[in-house]
């Protein structure tokens, strides 16, 4: 199935404008950028990227969310990261002269711009924010890459488990009274994937947490309804 070409959306009215690397541009410069670049939409499933593929360019996620994940020599996938509004992606390959060291495919229906390598070089050099935005995006997801490296080495699959709850509540929740619902629907074998364990320890878990009080289900959708003891769970200091 190929992606759907969207009429452009002006960049300076994208409703994802203020959490992107072209944020503090001027109108000039955002209509230069509107006019270079190509939005599509994507629906769940659909790859945007493959792992070994040359990068052509950039993409900047308008709606939608989309996973970012590693094919191991065994043939397991790692995910990486969840990328969602404001994020861009393929930016590391591009600014590295490499090929794509993941895949990027959607999880939740995408627009998504593509702005190629040649205009967004010329950018860079034009307008120094873009490549501060980009240095800062960069640097954290390393942080956050540095941190569950740390995490999959120093806690037990319970903890972390709880910090990815959290993770998923700081990026994508939203407060419906006394709890949180998770704007994000992942399969248990996607999660299984980010905090490093096998499918049946993730159920056995989410089973434990919610006759725990911590979390509620309803369907697919995931409800933090105790943060703090959650917090003690992941064994983190906020």
């Amino acid at each position: 199935m190929m992606s759907k070409v969207f009429q452009n959306v002006e960049c300076e009215n994208c409703k994802s404008k203020d959490k992107g690397i072209f944020c503090q541009l001027e109108h000039a410069a955002l209509s230069d950028v509107s006019h270079n670049k190509v939005m599509n939409s994507y629906k769940k499933g659909q790859t945007i990227f493959f792992q070994g593929n040359p990068p052509f360019g950039l993409y900047c996620i308008n709606s939608g969310k989309i996973k970012v994940s590693k094919l191991g020599n065994d043939g397991k996938e790692s995910i990486i990261r969840i990328a969602g509004p404001g994020d861009v992606l393929g930016h590391r390959s591009l600014f590295s002269d490499e090929n794509y060291t993941a895949t990027a495919t959607v999880i939740e229906d995408a627009a998504i711009c593509f702005v190629d390598k040649k205009f967004i070089f010329k950018a860079l050099q034009d307008e120094p924010t873009i490549a501060l935005n980009l240095i800062q995006k960069l640097s954290r997801e390393m942080g956050a890459a540095e941190t569950r490296t740390a995490g999959l080495s120093q806690k037990n699959v319970r903890e972390r488990l709880a910090e990815l709850l959290l993770t998923l509540k700081k990026s994508y929740g939203i407060q419906e009274g006394n709890r949180w619902r998770l704007d994000i629907k992942l399969t248990r074998e996607e999660m299984a994937s980010m905090v490093g364990t096998a499918n049946e320890t993730i159920i056995r878990f989410f089973s434990e947490f919610k006759e725990e009080g911590l979390i509620e289900q309803e369907g697919k959708i995931i409800f933090i309804t105790d943060e703090k003891r959650l917090i003690e769970f992941a064994n983190l200091n906020f």
